[in-house]
């Protein structure tokens, strides 16, 4: 038995050779299109990957009963922009520790405080720029001139750490890094808003 977003489907699960047979088949269906699998149930147990293509080692004569549940693209999206949201706040918080650390002479912890916003950040960008390409949004208000001044920053913030200067870099933290957090609260927003707009037309 197939059911997809709670709907029993027509298919029969012998019609296939493996887990992974049934999930491609099913994601070509036109149904399917601007919508993205948030779970798999077999057999009323949740199934996720664990390594690349482990669903090819689930034989279909293994399997009683797949549940597949979805989302529409757009929802999903909104959802990742409330979680951008998230981010960006823990970014703040984040910047003003490890600007205390740094005052307080506590370079160690501060330095693996650092590395970790880094990544951070720019997993954040990483995400927005998916989302932007994704939904054609090449037009953000204050998108560029943000990316530019971050970029500048992280160039100005590497040579302040290349000499050590733990101070500076404090203070680049503090009034540099935070005020463009901030610019990005507003980016993320028209982002979303954007996406609302999108998933309605």
């Amino acid at each position: 038995m197939i059911i997809i977003d709670g709907q029993r489907s027509d298919l029969s699960v012998k019609n296939f050779d493996n887990l992974e047979d049934l999930l491609v088949k099913l994601m070509e269906d036109e149904q399917m299109n601007d919508r993205v699998v948030t779970d798999v149930l077999v057999n009323d147990e949740a199934f996720s990957e664990i390594y690349p293509h482990q669903a090819e080692d689930v034989g279909a004569e293994e399997i009683e009963k797949v549940e597949i549940k979805t989302v529409p693209i757009s929802e999903m999206a909104v959802n990742i922009t409330r979680e951008l949201y998230k981010v960006i706040n823990l970014m703040g918080k984040g910047g003003r520790e490890i600007a205390s650390l740094f005052r307080q002479a506590d370079d160690m912890e501060a330095l693996d405080m650092y590395q970790d916003l880094l990544e951070v950040t720019r997993d954040f960008l990483g995400m927005v720029g998916v989302l932007r390409t994704e939904f054609r949004l090449q037009d953000i208000p204050e998108f560029q001139s943000s990316l530019d001044k971050l970029s500048e920053l992280f160039s100005e913030m590497m040579e302040v750490q290349e000499n050590e200067d733990w101070i500076l870099l404090s203070d680049l933290i503090e009034y540099e890094f935070l005020p463009l957090v901030e610019e990005w609260k507003k980016i993320v927003a028209y982002l979303q808003d954007e996406i609302k707009k999108n998933a309605k037309a």
